[in-house]
């Protein structure tokens, strides 16, 4: 695989060590890349190109700031997130100085992504699009929107590289996988995220990705009984079947934040015996741990009480306090922010030079007594 087509080691460590005065730990290090504590996400917002220019510009903005990992996903806004995203990276490795290797792309496919805006009629654009080229069929698609097939996923990872005008993405999650499970039972389930594996491995050797994994909104959250449950030991069990010890599953995407705290609190995992936290679980199988909706859409961003302000360090805004919550979680690495204003690029990323809080004082936050 190329070293420039996608994030290297000495890559990031390049992107790093452009921003000397970033606070200790900003910077993680997981499978062998520096990644920063807090990344940029691409999912709300109109589709026009007014926000399809804002993206582009937060994207540019951020990275300059000290945010080295970019998320999107193919139907983000019917596939113009990633479009900006090209966009952004064209002018940032063109004419700002930056390289590819420096920077981790992520995005996801799995639901349908339409092409810049809705069509008029849903059953006849999957038809031309998925069904008459044999892509996949009507019944593949759980609940008339998500789909995992072998050949979709193919579809879609060549889509989502056209897009970004990339050779090769750094992550590709499958998207909210658990939205197969109201269509399919478990052990059906789990037959097609194995096919889904053995062709995201296949696009590793042809050097298309570099690593993957799933994001999911519900799947780590529930109780280990509930529906729409996943266990990840299983899912890196698999991913050793079809890719032995060297597999590219090493990523998961879960949304937490101060509302939504279950990865950290819920134990729901097993693993070798052990019940533990998605989060523990992660740490103990060598899967890198991604929080999406870190400030829950802006839901967690005014009127938090005194005592969390202040034992997040008492932050100059409700949203940087949200977003420290976040990066000072043990066990995750980076927590995305949506973000498609420069303004808000800005404060966020006045984080960069505040060290994440210690966990003792961050456990304080779930102390009973």
């Amino acid at each position: 695989m190329s070293t420039t087509n996608n994030a290297t080691p000495d890559g990031t460590t390049r992107y790093r060590a452009r921003f000397p005065d970033a606070a200790k730990d900003h910077f993680r290090e997981r499978q062998q890349l520096w990644l920063s504590s807090i990344g940029i996400g691409t999912y709300l917002g109109d589709a026009d190109e007014r926000m399809d220019q804002a993206y582009t510009d937060a994207v540019i903005r951020s990275v300059e700031l000290g945010a080295n990992v970019i998320d999107t996903a193919a139907n983000y806004r019917f596939q113009r997130s990633e479009r900006a995203i090209g966009n952004a990276l064209r002018e940032l490795i063109g004419t700002r100085g930056f390289a590819r290797d420096e920077l981790i792309v992520c995005t996801k496919g799995g639901y349908l992504p339409f092409d810049g805006a809705p069509p008029r009629d849903v059953r006849a654009y999957v038809e031309e699009t998925f069904v008459k080229p044999g892509i996949a069929g009507f019944a593949d698609f759980a609940g008339g929107s998500h789909c995992m097939t072998p050949s979709y996923l193919q579809n879609q990872l060549d889509q989502s590289l056209a897009n970004m005008n990339l050779e090769c993405v750094d992550v590709y999650y499958i998207h909210n996988p658990e939205s197969q499970l109201g269509s399919v039972s478990d052990e059906e389930f789990y037959v097609r995220l194995r096919a889904a594996f053995v062709q995201l491995e296949e696009n590793r050797a042809l050097g298309k990705l570099k690593f993957y994994g799933v994001a999911t909104w519900n799947g780590f959250r529930v109780p280990a009984a509930s529906a729409g449950y996943h266990s990840l030991a299983r899912m890196v069990s698999l991913a050793s079947e079809v890719g032995g010890e060297a597999h590219g599953f090493r990523f998961v995407q879960l949304p937490f934040n101060l509302a939504m705290s279950e990865p950290l609190t819920l134990v729901n995992q097993l693993v070798d015996g052990q019940s533990l936290t998605v989060l523990e679980a992660a740490e103990l199988l060598g899967i890198t741990v991604i929080s999406s909706a870190s400030i829950f859409q802006g839901r967690v961003t005014r009127g938090l009480p005194e005592n969390i302000r202040e034992t997040l360090g008492s932050l100059s805004s409700d949203a940087q306090t949200a977003i420290q919550f976040v990066r000072s979680a043990p066990g995750v690495t980076t927590a995305l922010v949506g973000m498609s204003n420069r303004e808000h690029v800005e404060e966020n990323l006045q984080l960069a030079r505040v060290a994440p809080v210690a966990t003792e004082q961050f456990m304080q936050l779930f102390s009973t007594t």
